[in-house]
């Protein structure tokens, strides 16, 4: 008779000689209850009695559930059997979350399996319609490729332009119509009148002037006079005056980290939009003027765009977005700012913003370091199993 019979018959045997042993005579009931079992679970401190289940439900001696039967008898110290309860409870919870978690997790890999065809979580700072760039095999500084990633800068900056200039109360275009009706003559003409959020105005971007203020600016800078140094970069920077990308980048990484100033990482932000605006503006025109390796303001979009980047990617002055983060490192990357090499390959190699792609992040760390720009202990990089002949296709 096995181990699991005689725990069934412990129960039946304890009444009297009632159960199956009846008909055996009590001479052989006494000497299958002679043998006793007890488990025991213990650590380093305690130790417990363990009581193993008894028969399924229904089966106990009297036709009632043989769940009672799973707490001791009174027999038993009173510490063994509250201890017992309240782990019985306590399994039968954990076991129930344990379920319930198998249902979630199921399920979440069930809707995984239905959205494979998808593409990821999308991001209100990344158009849904942008363009695909296909790169070539060993094509990475194509002029051809290269155009595609300029245009894809100029439409991101021109995204993010239209995030930040829309309020959160009244939008700009229904002050902008309002001011429209106001000037509007009798007839119905009306005169353009100036919104209450100031573009970009258009104009040259830089002149012999600028261009030395801006150095002056810089000069301050590096002598410790941030004070001056900022306040100079914003009068460069001011929409309403010389409205220089350049000078909008510097002055909202001063804003950003408190160079001479008050730390104002919306404020920045909004600067930072402002140059990539104006950036892309200016490379547009020269896009379409058909200069293949874009035009005067290129510099400064990238490192608009890089700067963003940041922004999204640590939360400084916007919430946090890492598919908005990927896609501006990766814009940046492909128009040649090192920097923006590596983070891309960090996005790629941690999943950041994106699937996880080790040949990815290695192709942009290897172009990184060919560019001067080596993250020291990244030799991983160049084994042959992570080389161009292997990236998945």
């Amino acid at each position: 008779m096995g181990l699991r019979d005689l725990l069934k018959k412990k129960p039946g045997l304890d009444d009297d000689g009632d159960g199956d042993d009846h008909g055996h005579g009590q001479g052989h009931g006494s000497r299958l209850a002679t043998p006793e079992f007890t488990f025991v679970r213990s650590d380093t401190y305690t130790e417990e009695v363990i009581h193993p289940p008894g028969a399924p439900p229904g089966s106990g001696p009297d036709g009632d559930d043989a769940s009672s039967y799973l707490t001791v008898d009174s027999k038993s110290g009173s510490k063994s059997r509250l201890s017992g309860v309240f782990r019985s409870s306590a399994r039968s919870r954990s076991e129930s979350v344990s379920s319930s978690k198998s249902a979630s997790t199921g399920g979440k890999r069930l809707s995984q399996r239905l959205h494979l065809s998808r593409s990821p979580a999308s991001s209100e700072n990344v158009p849904e319609d942008l363009p695909e760039i296909r790169l070539p095999a060993g094509a990475d500084n194509d002029e051809g490729t290269e155009l595609q990633w300029e245009k894809r800068a100029t439409i991101l900056a021109r995204k993010n332009e239209e995030n930040r200039s829309r309020p959160a109360s009244p939008t700009r275009g229904v002050s902008y119509d309002l001011a429209h009706l106001r000037m509007g003559g009798g007839d119905g003409s009306s005169e353009e009148a100036p919104s209450s959020i100031p573009g970009p105005q258009k104009g040259v971007v830089s002149s012999k002037a600028i261009d030395e203020d801006i150095q002056e600016a810089i000069r301050l800078h590096e002598a410790g006079m941030l004070e001056e140094s900022t306040a100079l970069f914003g009068r460069l920077a001011d929409p309403k005056g010389a409205n220089n990308p350049l000078s909008q980048v510097l002055y909202g990484l001063a804003l950003r980290h408190g160079w001479g100033c008050t730390p104002d990482a919306a404020a920045a932000v909004k600067y930072l939009s402002a140059a990539a605006s104006n950036a892309a503006e200016i490379e547009q025109l020269a896009l379409q003027a058909g200069l293949k390796k874009g035009g005067a303001a290129k510099g400064e979009l990238v490192l608009a765009i890089f700067e963003l980047a940041n922004c999204f990617r640590h939360g400084w002055g916007i919430p946090k977005d890492p598919i908005a983060a990927k896609q501006y490192y990766e814009t940046a990357a492909n128009l040649g700012d090192t920097d923006a090499m590596n983070e891309v390959a960090w996005c790629y190699l941690e999943g950041y913003g994106t699937k996880k792609d080790k040949f990815a992040a290695a192709r942009y760390y290897r172009l990184a370091e060919k560019n001067g720009n080596k993250i020291i202990g990244n030799t991983w990089i160049w084994k042959d199993k992570y080389g161009p002949a292997n990236a998945k296709k």
